[in-house]
């Protein structure tokens, strides 16, 4: 198995995550179970975002949502990618189409593994971010992508058990 066939398996996982939830009603998508101020429609927009904004810096190509902006109708608050959204901005993020939020997810994910194929085993050990001590590689950045992302899908995964 090369790198990038363990990469894909990896990146993979939240996907299936996602499409293994149970179907959830608008109410319950955008339900904040336990007052949290995020739910799981908000969880699944921020996959989609933080992989897509994450990959367009790395790959230079325009982010996935340019294809999505318009179907989930979220305005500006849908540009923000949700790392210090407020309990207020959080509340804004209203999705009431559960395929939506899972064909982005995907999507975004789908494109990070076409992205990752292009790359040599050389080129997942490149210093991307000498900000970081140590310094970031390419491959611990890809990683780190998926699993912000798998923990969402957790967090998902937990919130609609609670509310199905």
């Amino acid at each position: 198995m090369t790198i990038t066939e363990l990469f894909a398996d990896f990146a993979h996982r939240p996907i299936d995550a996602v499409t293994g939830l149970p179907d959830l009603t608008p109410e319950q998508l955008n339900a904040h179970p336990g007052s949290h101020p995020n739910s799981i429609a908000w969880l699944l927009w921020h996959i989609g975002r933080e992989v897509d904004v994450q990959l367009s810096g790395l790959s230079g190509e325009p982010q996935v949502w340019e294809k999505y902006r318009e179907r989930f109708g979220l305005g500006a608050i849908g540009d923000t990618v949700g790392y210090g959204h407020t309990p207020e901005q959080a509340s804004e993020i209203v999705v009431n189409d559960q395929g939506l939020l899972t064909d982005y997810v995907t999507a975004a994910l789908t494109a990070l593994i076409d992205y990752a194929n292009t790359l040599s085993a050389e080129d997942f050990g490149v210093v991307i971010d000498e900000n970081w001590t140590p310094p970031v590689t390419r491959g611990v950045r890809l990683v780190s992508i998926v699993d912000d992302a798998a923990q969402h899908a957790g967090q998902a995964a937990y919130a609609a058990g609670e509310l199905h």
